[in-house]
């Protein structure tokens, strides 16, 4: 009897030690939305993408990267200052800071605030493109469509941004 007492307890006590490992259970899971969110600006005090360091720019299939090569932008996300973002080396493209959204049903897609021609685009985003297995690629991809006015028409057509995450 008292080895079968002992058996269970001892199985009693290996099962409750195996039962106390990790569990991967970090908390409440992430929605879509914040998982775009934090691809694109992180959990921190954000990310900054820029075409240096291996980056690339192309307009309806033409290289524009000489144009962008001081392009960076930095996408912040915090709960008190909102979705901000800041960029420098835009040649009028993007305004130099404003606030930026997530939309689509795929949370693929980027909506920046301003008055610049970038802006209340649709722009699609993809992390790791080119590079599947980087993740310190971010693509971004729009339209800029012809202007009621002409004050952007030098501005229009299809672009292409590959962005390097930067250090």
């Amino acid at each position: 009897m008292k080895k079968i007492f002992l058996l269970f307890f001892i199985a009693i006590a290996t099962g409750s030690i195996f039962s106390c490992g990790n569990d991967d259970d970090d908390g409440p899971q992430k929605t879509a939305t914040e998982l775009a969110i934090e691809k694109l600006a992180g959990e921190g005090s954000g990310l900054t993408w820029t075409v240096s360091n291996g980056g690339s720019v192309s307009r309806d299939g033409t290289s524009q990267t000489a144009t962008f090569s001081q392009f960076e932008i930095t996408f912040r996300s915090s709960s008190s200052a909102g979705r901000t973002y800041s960029t420098s080396g835009s040649t009028g493209l993007f305004d130099p800071s404003g606030t930026w959204s997530i939309e689509g049903e795929n949370n693929d897609i980027l909506r920046l605030v301003g008055i610049q021609a970038a802006s209340d685009v649709p722009i699609s985003f993809s992390p790791n493109t080119p590079s599947p297995n980087s993740m310190n690629d971010l693509r971004l991809d729009f339209t800029i469509s012809a202007p009621v006015s002409g004050r952007v028409s030098g501005l229009v057509g299809y672009y292409v941004f590959d962005l390097k995450l930067k250090n």
